[in-house]
């Protein structure tokens, strides 16, 4: 082989298209690149609320093995990869893509200005714990700390506590409280500290302590709320 032959044949390599891994055809007529697992974490992703180390070992191996790919894949369906290697948490969320009305494919949950006000407390609990230790909670003790946001106006304690024990079954549906082997005992996930940063915590309690002050701390009230009031403070 010449000189000028090796070279035009490694040129015609690097042109080609990328090489497809081996063994990855899962059935007949499979395109796919990804290794089952990977794929597997994708799904997970996709589904949420979020993938783990804790609660899917194997999947979480295979997202670190494969997060550049399963990242790429995530984009084109205008979805950000947010991953925590110290927490081994990770998500995926929705893009805001400037000047361009991208497509949302997550479900978003709407929050009562209860359900905001526990992953408040919840969130901050965690800041308290530092990151160091696992945070463990009991509905009865959050709900105590949750009485602030009745407002002077409210005379229905049953009413109350219906709306805080709604909003305690979605924290354990959406994967933020996690039951332990001690009865009535919950284990705060870490990845509300990847949602909220301390930042962001202080200034939405504080206004939310505003709104209960102001007797508004309602079951219609709800994040849209606080928001408004934000606007009319900064106007």
């Amino acid at each position: 082989m010449t000189a000028s032959t090796e070279t035009s044949f490694h040129h015609g390599m690097e042109a080609g298209p990328e090489r497809r891994p081996d063994n990855t055809a899962l059935w007949d007529g499979d395109t796919g690149t990804l290794r089952d697992a990977s794929r597997r974490a994708l799904v997970q992703l996709l589904r949420g609320p979020f993938l783990s180390a804790e609660r899917h070992g194997h999947l979480w191996a295979a997202l670190l093995n494969d997060e550049s790919e399963i990242r790429s894949r995530l984009a084109d369906a205008y979805l950000e990869l947010v991953v925590d290697v110290e927490s081994q948490l990770a998500f995926a969320r929705n893009v805001r893509v400037p000047d361009t009305d991208a497509p949302k494919v997550m479900r978003s949950h709407p929050l009562t200005f209860m359900d905001t006000a526990m992953l408040l407390h919840l969130r901050q609990q965690l800041l308290h714990g530092d990151g160091r230790e696992r945070v463990i909670v009991g509905k009865d003790e959050v709900a105590d700390q949750l009485q602030v946001y009745r407002g002077a106006t409210d005379s229905d304690p049953a009413g109350f506590a219906k709306r805080i024990n709604s909003s305690w079954q979605k924290m354990v549906t959406y994967g933020i409280l996690a039951a332990t082997s001690t009865e009535d005992r919950f284990e705060v996930s870490a990845v509300l500290s990847l949602i909220f940063g301390a930042d962001e915590i202080a200034a939405v309690q504080a206004e939310y302590r505003r709104l209960a002050a102001r007797g508004t701390g309602d079951a219609e009230a709800t994040a849209e709320d606080v928001a408004a009031h934000e606007e009319e403070d900064t106007a």
